[in-house]
């Protein structure tokens, strides 16, 4: 059985609907679709855009559900739009990033400084190894090494001449 298909054309020139008309003699069951639908991507709206609908709405309240249609919009959109039209106008209304938000400069420093708490640390580590190195070292070669009040005091000296 052939089958031939005829597509609808709407007033407004775009294509409405699809049917399908049997070139032979049969019991007029359709195929199959096999047309592949691309994914649907999510509308985004202008600030622009969405004051002018709701502008339009408001001057004439019995054709709110025309507008709706022809529009392509629900009316929780328009509840939506009004809700953020009261709390800030257009800034509301203005496209608005999705995802997470950004951190904040205090979080920024923080984590800073948290890395470089755990770099110090490590080279602290570091460091208190060569020092027992050396400390091995010299207990070794019999080398008395001077204690740190010592070497504290001495530096004082130092400084006051």
């Amino acid at each position: 059985m052939e089958y031939q298909n005829q597509h609808s054309v709407g007033a407004d020139g775009a294509g409405s609907s699809q049917e399908y008309v049997s070139t032979t003699k049969g019991n007029g069951h359709r195929p199959p679709s096999t047309e592949v639908v691309p994914k649907a991507k999510r509308r985004r709206f202008g600030a622009a855009y969405k004051l002018r609908v709701l502008e339009e709405v408001d001057r004439s309240p019995g054709q709110t559900g025309a507008i709706l249609r022809r529009e392509g919009l629900y009316s929780s959109h328009l509840s939506k739009w009004r809700q953020d039209r009261r709390n800030g106008s257009l800034k509301a209304l203005a496209k608005k990033k999705r995802g997470p938000k950004g951190k904040s400069a205090a979080e920024l420093d923080n984590e800073k400084l948290r890395r470089e708490v755990v770099r110090l640390q490590r080279e602290l580590e570091k460091a208190n190894i060569v020092i027992g190195a050396q400390k091995k070292l010299a207990a070794i070669l019999g080398i008395d090494l001077p204690k740190i009040a010592e070497i504290d005091s001495s530096n004082e000296d130092e400084s006051e001449s």
